[in-house]
């Protein structure tokens, strides 16, 4: 069957994408944020920070059941794995492939989007050890020609690696045809080769999202990061991060793709931008060169488990790096009367969950792909999952957003796996969970990577 456009006239298409994009309120995590949250105790002193990691034995079978209400919900399917000290269960639920119902495996290989920048910012501050990069020196200090002017002097690398810099996304410019022919846009981008440079000339022209110092998720952030490490190693970004982060983690199943392709075993992964690409298209295959050393990776959930365990236990940087990591911004702006339930350091995040815990992590989402990742703050507890249904959620003409049971279910599976108290549902009921109270916000189109 051919892939069709969904059946809305193409000016009201432009103006349901238009909307959305205008009215982000927050670009970073995978889907929404507890209401009425209230902020860590200090968020520069990581032993401040509450671990929830679960006195029990992984509970395999409630697990498996609240996977499965991911799934019902109308995920196509996932593959996650849990960990409590020396414990580990693996899952997986839905199909690798609509068309033919393979079942999907939960040792497939997935893009893993930003989470890429977790790895990028490791690579970072171990340069910042060996006394090669100043987090607080201008980024123009160390590429001038790059970063010239104003921001070239003002922008410090900590702005850089924590979103403060003033710099704005790259990616609708990166994908011009975005609102206008969102799949013809992600189709033509399909083999196309862009330069980091490119990338972040996209970003400096763009007109930025928030001023300097206040925090914005911009990934040409992270692309600058993987130019400044080209400098000061001499290396290739990528290269440096393969060597000097994925190896030293021990890590077998994590990489930069060589290619459009990803090597190993792997689901289809399904784009739908909200609606706009209808239905769902496969874009498993892609350059993402687009997407570099701010989110091209490619992993399993073991390993990014493996990975958050051994930094967060001290195991890929010093100490006071590790600190500097911990120390985080708010994400959004709260309400009155209120703080923020997601902080971002560099290259990670902490996150209240509605359950109550605080974790560490990150979450990614490029075309198709959806990954999330979060550890208790020892790296003790741990859950990752990846799925294969991208911007599923669904907006009103207004730009308002329609009940989401696929988030719902998304953020009671994590939040019940990394507190040890996984909802199942009782016999003869829908294995839909119950609405989780939080309030709902936007994911625009140009956060196509995340």
């Amino acid at each position: 069957m051919p892939h069709t456009h969904p059946s809305l006239r193409p000016d009201r298409r432009r103006v349901r994408l238009a909307t959305v994009a205008s009215t982000v309120l927050l670009s970073l995590a995978v889907g929404v944020l507890p209401a009425g949250a209230t902020a860590p105790p200090s968020q520069s002193d990581p032993a401040a920070v509450s671990a929830v990691s679960g006195t029990s034995d992984l509970d395999r079978k409630a697990l498996s059941a609240s996977l499965e209400a991911f799934h019902q919900a109308g995920m196509y399917g996932a593959y996650t794995s849990v960990r409590d000290g020396s414990e580990r269960w693996r899952g997986a639920t839905g199909v690798a492939d609509v068309d033919t119902g393979r079942p999907m495996r939960p040792d497939y290989e997935h893009r893993i989007g930003s989470i890429t920048k977790t790895f990028t910012s490791v690579a970072v501050l171990q340069q910042v050890a060996k006394g090669r990069i100043d987090l607080d020196a201008p980024i123009g200090d160390y590429l001038p020609a790059l970063v010239p002017g104003e921001r070239g002097r003002k922008v410090t690398v900590r702005m850089l690696l924590n979103h403060t810099s003033g710099i704005a996304d790259y990616i609708l410019p990166a994908f011009p045809k975005l609102l206008t022919d969102p799949q013809g846009a992600l189709d033509e981008g399909r083999f196309r080769e862009l330069a980091p440079e490119q990338l972040v000339r996209l970003g400096l022209a763009a007109e930025p999202q928030a001023p300097r110092g206040t925090y914005a998720y911009a990934n040409t952030n992270y692309i600058i990061a993987g130019l400044l490490l080209k400098k000061v190693t001499g290396q290739e970004p990528e290269s440096y991060i393969t060597e000097h982060v994925i190896r030293k983690a021990g890590l077998r199943n994590t990489y930069f793709p060589r290619s459009a392709r990803i090597q190993g075993p792997h689901a289809k992964m399904y784009e739908s931008l909200y609606g706009a690409i209808e239905p769902a298209r496969d874009y498993s295959v892609y350059n993402m060169s687009w997407a570099g050393t701010a989110g091209a990776m490619v992993s399993t959930m073991n390993d990014l488990n493996d990975f958050y365990r051994r930094l967060l236990g001290g195991k890929l940087i010093g100490a006071a790096e590790l600190r500097e990591m911990k120390t985080t911004v708010p994400a959004y702006e709260p309400e009155e009367g209120q703080e923020a339930a997601m902080r971002y350091g560099l290259g990670l995040y902490t996150l209240k969950m509605p359950g109550g815990g605080w974790y560490w992590g990150h979450d990614g989402g490029v075309f198709g792909a959806g990954t999330w990742a979060l550890s208790t703050q020892d790296g003790r507890r741990q859950a990752a999952i990846g799925y294969n249904l991208m911007k599923y959620e669904r907006y009103d003409e207004d730009g308002t957003p329609l009940p989401d049971l696929i988030g719902q279910a998304l953020f009671a599976y994590m939040d019940g796996a990394l507190s040890g108290t996984p909802a199942e549902p009782a016999p003869g009921t829908s294995p839909v969970p119950a609405p989780v109270p939080v309030p709902q916000r936007l994911l625009a189109p140009e956060q196509l990577l995340r």
